[in-house]
Parts: C-alpha cells; structure tokens; sequence
C-alpha cells in the first residue's frame, strides 16, 4: 500500500500535524511522522528526502513555519507530490510561512493549503492517492456526502430553534 510522509520541523508543529495524521488514519491511509529540522539537521534531513521513494511514500506533507523551507528542499529532491502546510506564526500570523511555501521557482512544485491547514493536506494527499486506487476514490466520495449532510443538519437544526438558541448551543 502507498504510504504518505508527514514531516514537521519542530514539535511545536504537532497540533497541525496531528490533523493531518488523524485524517489519514480515519481513511485508513498508511503514514510515518517524524520530525527533522532541515536547518538544524541538513545530513539527516537530506538522507529523509534522497530515501522517501525507496520507503514507499507517494506523497509528503511537509509542515513548516517561519522561513518554511522544509516542503520545497523536500520538493526539490523528492519526485512526488510534496504539500506544504504553513503555520502560524507569532511575528507575521503564518504569512511569512505561506508566502515561503507558495513562492517556489519554477520546476519545483510545492502544493500548498491553508495556514494550518492540515486536515486540509491530509485529503489533498488522499485525492492524489486515489486517483490509482478505487477502493479509496470511494471513501473520498463517501466522506464528501458525509459532510454534506453534516451542513444539511445544521441548516435544519438553524429552522428549527432559531439563531438565538443556536449560538447558544455552539458555546
């Protein structure tokens, strides 16, 4: 089975990450996480990037922020699908880590979510994966009904007592 990498470059990254891990877990998508800093570890960080291939991932997710240069050194050497996840920063809210993934060269590719967005990563990462596997276009298909009706009985729930009551059943 394809495996999916999640990488992140600090532990501070882990809320995002752990979205991004709990989505493939609930589509039965096989991964592995680690954290490498690609500043403060370049030898491992490059041994990650040049052997992701031969360990089977298909696609990478690569979390980072600040100067956020994790995802396009990893696109840079990996010949897969990278998706990058920016943070959120304390000094620029994540911009400064979005602009860095999104601004990549030109023949080094870095698909990009929200600031983050892992969630978000995580089904981009499915979607590429199930364009060769039926079984998991199915559970894409399935997931997208699912939240569809999650809408439709909000909506319902919103006729039904009002906003008033409904905020308040949001707190």
């Amino acid at each position: 089975m394809a495996k999916v990498g999640i990488i992140m470059g600090s532990d501070s990254d882990m809320p995002v990450m752990y979205k991004a891990a709990e989505m493939l877990d609930n589509f039965g998508v096989d991964y592995e996480m680690t954290i490498i800093s690609a500043h403060r570890e370049p030898e491992k960080f490059f041994e990650y990037a040049q052997t992701a291939e031969e360990k089977g991932y298909k696609v990478i997710i690569a979390g980072a922020g600040m100067a956020a240069h994790l995802p396009g050194m990893l696109a840079s050497m990996f010949p897969m699908p990278v998706i990058g996840i920016p943070m959120h920063t304390a000094s620029l809210g994540g911009r400064d880590s979005l602009y860095s993934i999104v601004q990549m060269p030109g023949g080094v590719p870095v698909a990009t979510v929200a600031i983050n967005g892992g969630a978000n990563a995580a089904l981009l990462a499915i979607k590429m994966l199930a364009i060769s596997d039926p079984v998991l276009l199915e559970k894409v298909k399935d997931y997208k009904e699912d939240i569809g009706h999650a809408v439709e009985e909000k909506a319902k729930k919103l006729e039904r007592i009002g906003y008033k009551e409904y905020l308040a059943s949001m707190k």
